[in-house]
């Protein structure tokens, strides 16, 4: 009898987690599953081997930055607004991928890094859709900026109420650029 998805998917979510929260090596198999409450034989079901949840989480980034992309095409108020707007952590499903797929380059894991490449490539060509082509190299920076401080300054438990008037200067600068 097939195992029901939502038990591959708390796997994967654990496994997530663990990235996020103790980095690539304390993310054994063991500890995903502990965390995932599964046996280690119910995850070996899903998953064969670590390389194996790796290459599931990319995937699960991968369909998360083509939404995001589609979202910042659709975006009222343009690309580079919603990019830096949604340049803060704010516990979404793309975050937590994100950031747990981070984890993975901080090992050098190659198909990490080209997955990454594809979807910063991807945001550059919609920002300079709407800012042209230099404007949106810093437009990508100040988001990353942004993204990076936030989690240097208190990580994903911050709030980020006081970067709201970052945001407003930010977006007044690229609004200068745009001219």
């Amino acid at each position: 009898m097939p195992r029901k998805p939502i038990a591959r998917d708390a796997v994967l979510d654990a496994f997530e987690a663990l990235l996020i929260e103790v980095g690539e090596r304390a993310a054994t198999l063991d500890a995903v599953a502990k965390r995932a409450g599964v046996s280690k034989g119910g995850l070996l079901y899903h998953f064969p081997n670590k390389e194996a949840l790796i290459t599931a989480l990319l995937e699960r980034l991968d369909i998360l930055a083509v939404e995001d992309t589609e979202a910042m095409k659709a975006a009222p108020d343009g690309a580079a607004v919603y990019f830096i707007r949604s340049s803060l952590w704010a516990d979404t499903p793309m975050d937590r991928a994100f950031v747990a797929v981070t984890r993975l380059a901080e090992v050098a894991h190659e198909e990490t890094r080209r997955r990454f490449a594809a979807i910063q490539q991807r945001w550059l060509d919609v920002l300079a859709e709407d800012v042209g082509p230099e404007v949106a190299k810093a437009v990508s920076y100040m988001g990353d900026g942004l993204y990076f401080n936030a989690i240097f300054e208190g990580g994903q438990e911050a709030d980020n109420a006081g970067r709201d008037a970052d945001v407003e200067i930010l977006l007044g600068v690229i609004e200068r650029l745009r001219k």
